[in-house]
Formats: structure tokens, sequence, C-alpha cells
């Protein structure tokens, strides 16, 4: 078991997600920042779906129950093993007992912390991330809380290469695919969408990044029903300020999707810190 000495701001299980139950209302949910948590996971010599601690801006803090080999990747940050100073980014051996504990973020807003057996909470409809939107899944982490190791694969974890990672987010340059519900807007928002007047809000969370800046005028009036949001979904709700869906998005919305953020470019999303600009990169 992992004793949760410190949970920090939020955080949460991750793995790959729950794929294949949009149909039904359920979220997909998984790694915000899905390449740093497979490098984690890499690290410590587990699978890319192993379940994977995301930690928020102020990291965390657990106990281990026995010997085990972890890592941190994702927003940089300090790394102590019962106070001395650890290693970022590459694997880590702790002894039985010890204090792992992640400080606040240098850059970046999200840390992926990988245990060697990944973190074996039950999985609910084929995954053990959290959902925090609907509840699925466990829940996010309270002092005190418990959590189980897997079983380690018989095979030694894999001799570390150089880790990757593309520094502070200074602007996210996020691609636009346009549509469904473009014609629902006039030309000129869509020219105010790729002017790069927008900057990341406060507001936003796993469920979507929410946007400051310009409102983008309708060429229609009135709300649709209901309808089929995917992943990287920018709908637009009444205040005219662009919202971009992520991982714990709902399936459905009512507001208009301007266009669609293919999956693949989300990843600094996860890492964008409130004030970060944000220009969008219409294709046709």
């Amino acid at each position: 078991m992992l004793t949760v000495l410190r949970a920090g701001a939020l955080t949460t299980v991750q793995d790959l997600g729950r794929t294949g139950y949009a149909h039904l209302g359920v979220p997909r949910a998984g790694a915000l920042d899905q390449r740093a948590h497979r490098l984690a996971n890499r690290l410590v010599g587990n699978p890319p779906c192993a379940a994977t601690l995301e930690t928020t801006l102020s990291g965390c803090a657990v106990r281990t129950g026995r010997a085990v080999v972890a890592a941190v990747t994702g927003a940089p940050c300090p790394v102590t093993v019962d106070g001395r100073p650890a290693a970022w980014g590459a694997p880590v051996r702790l002894p039985a007992g010890a204090v792992l504990e992640l400080g606040a973020a240098v850059h970046g807003v999200r840390s992926y912390l990988a245990f060697r057996g990944g973190i074996a909470v039950p999985p609910v409809l084929g995954s053990r991330s959290t959902d925090v939107l609907s509840g699925t899944g466990p829940a996010p982490l309270a002092e005190g809380a418990e959590l189980p190791l897997g079983t380690p694969s018989s095979a030694p974890p894999p001799a570390p290469d150089a880790v990757p990672h593309p520094g502070p987010v200074r602007e996210l340059v996020l691609p636009l695919v346009p549509g469904p519900r473009d014609d629902w807007f006039t030309a000129g928002a869509l020219r105010v969408l790729a002017a790069g007047g927008f900057r990341v809000s406060a507001a936003g969370n796993r469920i979507g990044l929410r946007t400051e800046g310009p409102a983008l005028e309708r060429a229609r009036e009135g709300e649709l029903p209901s309808e089929g949001v995917v992943l990287g979904s920018v709908q637009v709700p009444a205040d005219g300020r662009p919202v971009l869906f992520l991982a714990d998005h709902p399936t459905t919305g009512g507001y208009p999707v301007i266009g669609v953020v293919p999956a693949r470019y989300l990843d600094p999303v996860a890492q964008a810190r409130p004030g970060t600009p944000v220009r969008f990169v219409l294709r046709g």
C-alpha cells in the first residue's frame, strides 16, 4: 500500500482513460498529459496503461509500504525521499516505509508519479481513472487514504535514456478543424478566433480549458438541442468565449461547437497556467 500523507490541491489516479462508453454518457477521463504519463510508466518498467498519480500545482506526499521504484515526470518539481533531494525524470528506488514528496511545480501544472506495478485500485468500466465530472472511478486523494500497488513485471526496468521536456508553455498554439457548428458564427468571429487574442482562464479544470478574451459573434440566435461532443471540442457558451473540452468533458452539450482541436495536440494544454496566450490555427 501507499499511504497518502499530503494530498495536494488535486491529486487523482489516472491511466489512458475510459474509452468506448461515450454513447452511455460516460466521459473518457485519463491523464491530461498523456505523453508525461506514458514516460513515467516507461521509466519504472510499466506498460503505458498502468495507473499513475496526477498532481496539480502543489504536488503530494506518500509513504511506501514496500520497497518500490518510482519516477516523476510532467511539470518539473522538487522531489525528496525522507527529506533528501531525489531525481526528477529518472527512476528512484524507495525502501519500505520511505516518504516520497513532490513539491510545488516550478512551471507547468500537472506532474505524474508512477510506481513499478502501477496503482492497483479496482477498475471501473475498464479504467482506474478518476473522472471529476461524473465521480466515476476512485475519489481524489485525501490525507490518510491508502492505495494498493500492483505486482511488478518480472522483467527489470529498462535503463533510462534522455528524458525529453518541452519546457514552460509560453503560448498554446492549437490547430482547429472548423465545425460542426461554425455556421452559427460570423466570418468575423472566425477571424477573431484565429487572431490570438485569448488567454488561459483560472476557471479551467480537467473538464475544460476556459479562455479570457474577445467574445465570438454569432450569426444565429437560440440554442441547439443537446448533441454529442468529443475530446478537443471548442464549445462557445452564451458569453462568447471559447471553452476547450478536456478529458473529463461531458459527452453531450447544447452550445455550438465552432471547431475541434485534434487530441494529439492536447498534451501542452495540461501544463498551461492561467494567463498563457492561446492561439487557434484554422485548418481546412
